[in-house]
């Protein structure tokens, strides 16, 4: 069996187990038009890969699916929509690292989390990158770490409890060192600030910084990545850069209403992971800055799970609010 083919089956184990063909039993009826909730703006990378997620479900399956963006609240309107919405796999929500984040930072939300939305699948995650401006004397994680016990840096982000700020949060713990959080309604507006000399230093996005870096206005420090990414070849992990537990990817992922039957789950969550592995889409996930990551349900809500009781002792541990 060939390489990619191991790796697709691998993918669709957890708890999407094929059936002999004796056995197989009939595909459930599914909704003849889903919505695609994307609980942020349009243009974004969830954005994006929501539109070929939503593709790959509509050819896959025979039906419409239609790309619905309900941004506000923290992603918190769009996953209530959802989480409220019908059993029936009529809504697919996409969600990022931010609605693990979430769980702690809005105890009071309208929905449950856990109780009113169930896993589908994980796409991919785009890894933190640690950027300060070209002209800055930080040169290294190690040089960062000096700086911050030395003076008090300014890190800027794209708003309280983001992936940036999280991250950044990470850093400060795992050193002992604070920095002075500036955030900022976006990641644009804070990249602006970093390469104007206003910020010392962004743990961003990397589809944020990328092009800056590459550009020379911005030097990275570190690929908060178990692996180097091929965009930024000679930009060392956190590990080779002597920080092995900083690692943070902003993944984006799948749920539906919690009561959605499990054969309408299984079969979006195989269609989705199927979109991970065309060519043609990895590569432009890739040129995105996606690392690829597919899981079926059962990998996917393990996961999951870790990543909400990650972020929970951060929280708590950082004493991060949102108010």
């Amino acid at each position: 069996m060939q390489r990619r083919q191991l790796i697709t089956a691998a993918a669709l184990a957890p708890g999407l187990s094929l059936l002999p063909a004796a056995a197989q039993v009939p595909a459930p009826a599914l909704p003849g038009t889903v919505k695609y909730v994307v609980p942020f703006a349009a243009g974004g990378l969830t954005d994006v890969m929501a539109r070929m997620a939503a593709r790959q479900l509509a050819d896959g399956l025979g039906i419409a699916v239609v790309v619905e963006n309900k941004a506000g609240g923290n992603a918190q309107i769009g996953a209530d929509q959802v989480a409220k919405g019908p059993a029936d796999g009529s809504q697919i929500l996409a969600i990022t690292m931010a609605h693990a984040a979430n769980v702690s930072l809005f105890p009071n939300a309208p929905y449950n989390f856990a109780r009113d939305l169930r896993p589908v699948a994980l796409l991919a995650g785009v890894p933190m990158l640690v950027v300060v401006p070209a002209d800055s004397p930080i040169k290294t994680l190690a040089d960062l770490v000096s700086a911050s016990r030395s003076r008090v840096l300014n890190a800027g982000s794209s708003g309280n409890g983001t992936p940036p700020h999280l991250t950044m949060a990470l850093f400060g713990e795992m050193n002992k060192v604070g920095m002075t959080h500036v955030p900022y309604r976006g990641g644009a507006p804070s990249m602006v600030d970093l390469i104007g000399g206003r910020l010392d230093v962004i743990f961003s996005n990397f589809p944020e910084s990328i092009a800056h870096v590459n550009s020379g206005k911005l030097r990275a420090l570190a690929l908060c990545s178990a692996q180097r990414h091929p965009q930024l070849p000679n930009v060392p992990t956190t590990a080779e850069a002597g920080m092995p537990k900083l690692l943070v990817e902003n993944w984006t992922a799948a749920m539906v209403q919690a009561k959605t039957p499990d054969a309408v789950v299984d079969r979006y969550s195989r269609e989705l992971i199927k979109l991970m592995f065309t060519p043609e889409i990895e590569e432009r996930a890739r040129a995105m800055g996606f690392l690829p990551k597919p899981m079926g349900r059962d990998a996917f809500a393990s996961f999951l799970t870790s990543e909400i009781d990650r972020w929970s002792q951060l929280i708590r541990a950082a004493k991060i609010s949102v108010t």
